[in-house]
């Protein structure tokens, strides 16, 4: 069998059987930019008919749970708050247990970052404060479409005098209807270019996401798997946390990707019917 005989692999070693519950990314999973993927309500409806419990798990930073719940509405796709977490709350998360209420933050994101932030007790400053010559301890980037040169340059000069530079994750593409569009990961590239300084990030592939994600569920790694479009994050991360890992060929990876990366998943699949298929066909009655 070829290491990357994906067919014969899930024919021979169903490790999904005894999984219960899923961390499912959204972006290059369930849509592109504002496009669903086909079949998207029927996908779900497998899930609840399977009895899979999941946690929608995101890299993205730009927008709130509740706006996420309204965008899968549209889907026909029904939700609850609970059951999604951004990269901008796992951030805002690990920033609170490590910073005091009211300290001091620049962003470079968009509403779902702004509101992990401010929900969690920390005080924003603005670009023009930054200009007259307010400090912060923090800058924390994560993925916006309404950036300046203005924001970048308050952001380097508050690195440059001793402000902790943090991403919200390190994806430089996001997926879109047009192909790959820069991501956050690509606008922190610009500061770390301007300041020499990386920045550290906390969501996919490091462990705070998943780790949050498997507490919603009330699961184990042992009956929880991630399913993403991205073998750096996705796969890498939940490799890295024991999880049963299944990519998706419909978003960033695609399967010329495998044979160059030392990442391999345990589950691959063209897109959602296709693992929904695969679920029903091997898990359902």
């Amino acid at each position: 069998m070829s290491a990357f005989d994906y067919n014969e692999l899930m024919k021979s070693d169903n490790k999904l059987a005894s999984i219960k519950n899923l961390i499912i990314d959204m972006d290059g999973v369930l849509w592109r930019g504002q496009t669903p993927m086909p079949g998207l309500p029927a996908f779900f409806a497998s899930l609840r008919r399977l009895g899979f419990n999941f946690v929608l798990a995101t890299n993205n930073a730009a927008s709130t749970p509740a706006q996420y719940v309204e965008k899968l509405a549209s889907f026909d796709v029904q939700v609850d708050p609970s059951q999604i977490l951004t990269s901008a709350e796992a951030t805002g998360r690990y920033l609170s247990k490590k910073y005091p209420p009211g300290t001091a933050v620049f962003i470079i994101g968009e509403e779902g970052l702004h509101q992990a932030m401010t929900s969690r007790g920390f005080r924003l400053v603005t670009v023009d404060e930054v200009l007259a010559g307010a400090t912060a301890a923090l800058v924390v980037v994560g993925f916006t479409r309404n950036v300046t040169y203005p924001d970048f340059a308050a952001g380097s000069l508050l690195i440059h005098k001793g402000a902790n530079f943090v991403g919200t994750n390190p994806d430089v593409t996001i997926p879109s209807e047009w192909g790959p569009l820069p991501g956050a990961g690509a606008l922190q590239a610009l500061i770390t270019a301007a300041t020499g300084v990386k920045a550290t990030t906390i969501g996919k592939p490091g462990p705070a996401i998943f780790r949050e994600a498997m507490a919603r569920l009330g699961s184990t790694a042992a009956d929880t798997a991630v399913v993403g479009d991205r073998l750096n994050t996705d796969i890498a991360g939940g490799k890295a946390a024991g999880l049963v890992t299944i990519l998706l060929l419909s978003g960033i990876s695609q399967r010329a990707d495998l044979s160059a990366n030392g990442v391999q998943p345990d589950y691959v699949f063209d897109d959602i019917r296709a693992l929904a298929a695969y679920l029903e066909r091997e898990i359902g009655d």
